[in-house]
Order: structure tokens, then sequence, then C-alpha cells
């Protein structure tokens, strides 16, 4: 319609002139002037309120015209029409060369194209340009239900159920960063908060109540260093820091406080992850650092990022140095993704100033097919390697003709994730295994309420001395129902092996009567701490008057299967 009035609007506008005019009585037919008399419709007086209509018709299609122009590609400039009255003679209008017409246009052309070719191209925020959901480690959540320009929330809930095959007379179970207890329904955690953003200033909170609040600061032995109680002044935040952005590259952004690790690929929160149960590689690695970190993004598609922390998984230092690290993320492409984890410097064992640790982390992640269309519409898997040693302090990278016994570790899982019917349902197979001799990754099982603080002076049940073998492996098999992007339903069967006994078994890692005395102390099975640390003076003590009992000892296995039932929820 637009284009119609615009095509016609001189014709429009005579119209209603004509139709104006013949509204009132020809002055030649009333003055009996001759038949060949021509009067000009301008001789005649038109009535103001018609003029103003006209007037306004006028401007209202020239308004029309001009968002028509707008609307339009810029494309070769039209030919503009000409009329006259037949009555006035007028010189014939030649159309002007088609060579004219492009020369007139070109040199426009060549000016928005020079400006264009010119102009910066505008950046993209880092890695928004292609669909990262299908990342393990990554949530698949791609809507935000409500969002603000100062603050983004986040709500996380992880229950679950656990049932072990070993029937752990305490229902406690060890080995795992993941799963404390089997044949109940647990909160691993709930996670409330979200990110501050305004003016270039960004912060961020995350909350860990439920399992995680309990069971992730007993893995860090540095609060034994001197005083404050840090685990009560850290449990149950999992991020908290604030920072700024900066407009250079493609951002810069500078941090401070407790943000998560992402070495050994998986993430702390297990929604986000392809199954529940990581491997070793990612349980017995750092899930979170606190100090500073400085994310770089020399492009959309790189990041570096190096890290100033108080250590391995640490709210302080174990002893007087900090830890650097810092990670590298590549994604040349939307079906590639390379990271770079690497830790050094840091004196990580409590009580033992002269030992350092260091470590690389290195995983690649590739989907491999895609296929929306089909039932089975993705695949991709995820391999990550990992290495490190401790040094100095009575032990050695290397062995014992470096200055004591081979502290180290090696390691490798690699997962295999199937998604099918538009991503309703996902299917994942992996596993992986290590070697760690000296155990200092390995997980303490929580015998007698052992903690990683206590550990550091004596664990009587499951020794972590230096040169002490320790090898594992795992498998496990997922699979996943997500009904909606915001939740999971999940199951999950693994299968774990350990070449010492590890794992909880039937009687339980619990003394009779409940935890007695210190986790650092044998205890007798009538309950009663032997107040020794060594086994000797223990076994006397437990077995004269008036204990007349004998040493307790806890109930591990070289193996242990379970099945893990889950509801994962994130907005």
């Amino acid at each position: 319609m637009l284009i119609l009035l615009i095509k016609y609007k001189t014709k429009i506008v005579f119209a209603m002139l004509f139709l104006a005019l013949g509204q009132f009585p020809c002055f030649a037919q009333s003055n009996g002037d001759a038949p060949n008399q021509q009067v000009s419709g301008a001789d005649q007086p038109i009535p103001a309120a018609i003029a103003k209509e006209l007037e306004a018709m006028r401007k209202r299609i020239d308004e029309l015209e001009a968002e028509l122009k707008n609307a339009k590609a810029p494309e070769r400039p039209m030919t503009p029409a000409t009329s006259a009255k037949a009555t006035v003679p007028v010189a014939p209008v030649v159309a002007a060369p088609a060579t004219t017409a492009a020369t007139a246009a070109a040199p426009a052309s060549t000016t928005l194209a020079k400006a264009a070719a010119e102009a910066p191209p505008a950046k993209i925020e880092p890695f928004s340009d292609a669909d990262w959901t299908w990342l393990n480690g990554n949530p698949r959540t791609k809507e935000i239900f409500w969002d603000s320009k100062f603050f983004t929330p986040e709500i996380r809930a992880d229950t679950v159920y656990v049932y072990d095959f070993n029937h752990p007379t305490d229902h406690s179970m060890g080995g795992s960063s993941e799963l404390f207890r089997t044949q109940e329904v647990q909160l691993t955690q709930l996670g409330v908060g979200g990110d501050f953003h305004y003016d270039n200033v960004r912060a961020r909170l995350m909350t860990q109540f439920g399992m995680y609040s309990a069971t992730t600061p007993r893995n860090d032995p540095s609060p034994g260093h001197g005083q404050w109680d840090l685990v009560s002044a850290y449990r149950y935040l999992s991020e908290a820091y604030g920072g700024y952005h900066f407009d250079k590259l493609h951002g810069v952004n500078v941090d401070a406080g407790i943000f998560l690790s992402y070495i050994g690929l998986f993430s702390y929160y297990n929604f986000d992850n392809w199954a529940y149960q990581p491997s070793y590689v990612s349980s017995n690695t750092p899930w979170f650092f606190e100090g500073v970190r400085v994310q770089i993004f020399p492009t959309a598609h790189l990041k570096i990022e190096p890290w100033f922390i108080n250590g391995w998984q640490s709210y302080a230092s174990a002893n007087h140095r900090p830890g650097l690290g810092g990670q590298i993320k590549w994604t040349p492409k939307p079906w590639i993704n390379v990271i770079s984890n690497n830790y050094g410097l840091g004196r990580d064992d409590l009580f033992i100033p002269n030992r350092r640790r260091i470590h690389t982390d290195n995983s690649v992640e590739i989907k491999y097919f895609d296929r929306p269309e089909r039932e089975l519409d993705k695949m991709a898997f995820s391999l990550t390697a990992d290495a490190g040693c401790e040094y100095g302090g009575g032990v050695s990278c290397y062995g014992d003709h470096s200055g004591g016994p081979k502290q180290s570790f090696l390691g490798y899982m690699f997962y295999n994730r199937f998604w099918f019917h538009n991503d309703l349902f996902g299917l994942t197979l992996g596993g992986g295994k290590i070697n760690n001799p000296g155990r200092y990754l390995v997980l303490l099982p929580p015998i007698n309420g052992e903690s990683a603080i206590t550990a550091s002076t004596n664990s009587p049940y499951f020794t972590e001395n230096p040169g002490d073998p320790f090898k594992a492996w795992d498998s496990s098999i997922t699979f996943d129902y997500m009904p909606k992007q915001y939740i999971t339903f999940r199951w999950e069967y693994d299968y774990r092996h350990a070449s010492v006994p590890y794992w909880t078994g039937r009687g339980g890692i619990t003394p009779p009567g409940g935890n007695t005395g210190t986790p650092t102390d044998y205890i007798c099975n009538n309950g009663v701490s032997s107040g020794d640390t060594a086994l000797g003076p223990a076994t006397t003590f437990c077995t004269s008057a008036p204990q007349n009992s004998s040493v307790w000892f806890p109930d591990l296995r070289r193996d242990e299967s379970f099945i893990d039932m889950s509801i994962l929820v994130k907005f």
C-alpha cells in the first residue's frame, strides 16, 4: 500500500484537486467565453480547509516515501518521473545511458564499501559464537527465566540416593568427593546465588548447603596451619569473588576470592557433567582455589588464565609459600575444546615445609557426530591425562636415587557421550585409572572421623607415608532423562577397584559406639581409644585389663560397586 501511494502521489493530489474544484461553477461557462478558452485550475481559488487538507496529504506521502527508501536496501538510483500538462509544451525527456546511472551510483557504493572495510570488526563475547552446552563440565541451560542489568540469579539443587553393594553397616562411604552415604537420600548441594555485574564491576556468589559443606572442607589440611576457624568461615561458600572487567582485547577479567577449579575437566556441580561419579583424575584433584585470577581473552576462542592462589584446593597456605598456576582454554572449532591446567611452586603438605608439588592436567573434548534430525543426534568424547609429583622433604619425583621414595601421580580418564531424541536422553560410558605412590592425592577414608588435618599428624588405619603404593581403576555407565533444560533425572552404575584395601566393606569404618578419641589413635573393640598412634602399644592397652579387648580395625575392601540415582536442578 505504501508503495502504491508513493507511485501515484501526483495523480492522487490532482484527483483530489479536481474533486474539490468540481463543487464550484467554472468561470468560463458562466461568462460565456469561447469554448476553446482554457482556464488553469491554479487560477481558481481553493477554500482554506481543502488547501490545508491537501498540504497534510502531501506531507504524509513524503513521509511514507522517505520511510520506504530507508527500509529498502541500497539500490541503483531510479530516474525521477516527470509529469506536465498536455497544453504546456515541454522538451522531450531523453533517458540517460545506463553507463551514466551506473557511474553516478559508483561513488556512493565505493564510499560505503570503503567505510565498511575500514571499520574495525565488531568484537564478540568469548566463546559465544557456538553452542557449547555439549561439553562435559558445562551446564546445558540456554535460557534464563529472569535477568537484569545488575544481577543474573542462579539456583542449584543436587539430591542423590546411593545403593552400595558392599552394604556397609554404618552407611558410610569413602574414596569419593561426590558420594558419601549409602542406602539414604542425601542433599549433596543446595546452591543459591548468581552473578552481579554493573559498570564493568563484577561479583559472584554461590552457596553450598548440604553434604558439600562438610565433605569439601574436610579434604583441606591448610586450616591446621595457625589460628582462626577457616573451615567454619568458608564451609557454606562454593564460589565467592569480586572483580573488574577491562575492555581490552576481547576482555580481561581480574577476580579475587574463592573460584572454581576445572583441573580434571569435570565441574564441581554434578548437573554440568556427563556422569555423577567422575574418575580419580577429576575426583581427587582440586575443585576450588582461593586467591587471584586474571582471565585474558586475546581472541574470542582463546583464554589465558594465570592464578596466584593459597595452595592446592586450600583456604589457607599449608606452609609459607603460595601456589602459582594457570589455565589455557582453546576452542578453534565449534566441535573441539582443548584445556591445559598447570600448577606449581606450592608447598601443600601440612607440617612439611620443604616439600613442593607440581601437576599438569590436560583435556580434549571432541564432538564427532551432530545430526539433530536423527534419533541418535549427537556423540562426543572427552580424554583427560594428568601427571605430577612431589619433591623435597624426604620424597622425589623419580625414586630413591633422587632424594627419597617416589612420590608421583599419573592417571587418565575417557568418557563417551551419546544424545538421543533431540537431547531428551543421554548415555555416557567411561572410566579411568591412576597410579599414586605416596598417596598424596588419594582421598582419605573418613575412618573414625579422620580428616586431612588429622592425617597430617597420623592416619593409623590407612597410611599416606612416602612410598606407600596405590593403584586404582574404575568404570561407569550413566543414563540421563532430560525433559527440560533445567532438570536431569540420572541413573548410574559404577565399579571401582584399588590395589590395596580402600573401599568401605560390610563392617563399616566407624568404631563401636561411634567416633572415639582422636582419629590419629587406634581404637579398641570395646569403643575405647587406646591413646596410641602405634599398633604395638595400642595392642597392649586394648588387651590388658580393664579393657580385655582387642584393637578395632575398619572393614576395607579392594572393590566397590554401587548404583546412584539423582535429581539435578539448575536455574
